[in-house]
């Protein structure tokens, strides 16, 4: 067996730990942690998890504040989970807004600012008048106004312009029977339903008031109540029976004992009874005793004299 070589390390013994530092690890670089937060944004997203791809929008943006991918993806991400009000404020708070101009019309939109909306579709189809998108917006802003005839026409134009074979027919179609219902009844059948109607419904209903605000309505009518409540507080008010005890009859069931919290040693009939027991022999010629017989173990077995006591 050869000799151990002097470089040899010794056992070192046990229970002691060994007093090598662990060597520090790199720093990540900047490039290599935007690609790391790219690459977890992407999976998020495929995932459906737009919390927290959200989160890792705003670890980019902290890294590079303009960065134009993370900050389209990000308002993105806020109008697919209905935040619109935050969407408008990353629209307000980036340096071009030129470039997110459709979706903050689409925000205003969705945000109900019908009137920022219409400004901003406006402007936005002086520069691009053959975007379809942009026409599916207009399309919704009129529906929702109650421009039914400017609606239809939009939907109508948009439809010619489509393939039938695409999910985007069917929506359109879908909208252009709608605004179509409306047109119907305002143009037709609202009229038709007039003039079925006798000439002295319909000259009474031309004849007669608009109906009054409601705001009105609510101060004038408690003033239209108060004879007929000063005649309901005149009448005996009778007794509830819900807070009644199942029963009790009221005014027939005595009232129940006003002792009945304290403890029996407490009460004024405690120990009456024994009283009157330990009064027999004052009088001569007079004896009270138990009718009810006591039966105990030990006097059942054999019966036991006056003297007797248990053991």
């Amino acid at each position: 067996m050869p000799p151990p070589s002097a470089t040899a390390r010794k056992p070192q013994p046990k229970g002691k730990r060994s007093t090598r530092k662990a060597t520090p690890k790199k720093p990540v670089s900047e490039a290599e942690n935007i690609r790391r937060l790219f690459s977890s944004l992407a999976s998020q997203i495929d995932g459906a998890h737009f919390a927290n791809a959200i989160k890792t929008c705003d670890k980019i943006l902290r890294i590079y504040p303009d960065d134009v991918d993370a900050l389209s993806t990000k308002l993105f991400l806020l109008l697919q989970i209905d935040q619109y009000q935050s969407a408008l404020a990353v629209i307000d708070g980036s340096k071009d807004k030129s470039k997110l101009a459709f979706e903050n019309a689409y925000a205003l939109y969705r945000s109900h600012e019908d009137v920022g909306a219409h400004e901003a579709t406006k402007s936005l189809k002086e520069k691009n008048p053959e975007d379809r998108g942009l026409a599916h917006l207009e399309a919704q802003l009129y529906y929702r106004d109650g421009m039914y005839q400017e609606a239809h026409d939009l939907y109508t134009e948009l439809l010619d312009s489509t393939d039938p074979a695409t999910e985007e027919h069917s929506d359109i179609l879908t909208n252009l029977q709608a605004a179509q219902k409306h047109l119907d009844f305002i143009n037709s059948e609202y009229l038709h339903a007039i003039d079925t109607l006798p000439p002295s419904i319909t000259n009474t209903l031309e004849a007669a008031a608009p109906p009054m605000p409601p705001s009105s309505f609510i101060a004038v009518a408690p003033s239209a109540q108060q004879p007929s409540l000063s005649t309901s507080l005149d009448k005996p008010k009778k007794v509830r029976m819900s807070r009644v005890p199942p029963g009790v009859t009221p005014g027939i069931t005595p009232p129940p004992d006003p002792e009945r919290w304290l403890k029996k040693s407490e009460r004024s009939t405690y120990n009456q009874g024994r009283r009157r027991r330990g009064g027999g022999g004052a009088t001569q010629g007079s004896a009270t005793f138990d009718a009810s017989p006591s039966v105990s173990a030990s006097g059942a077995k054999g019966g036991g004299g006056k003297g007797k006591r248990k053991k």
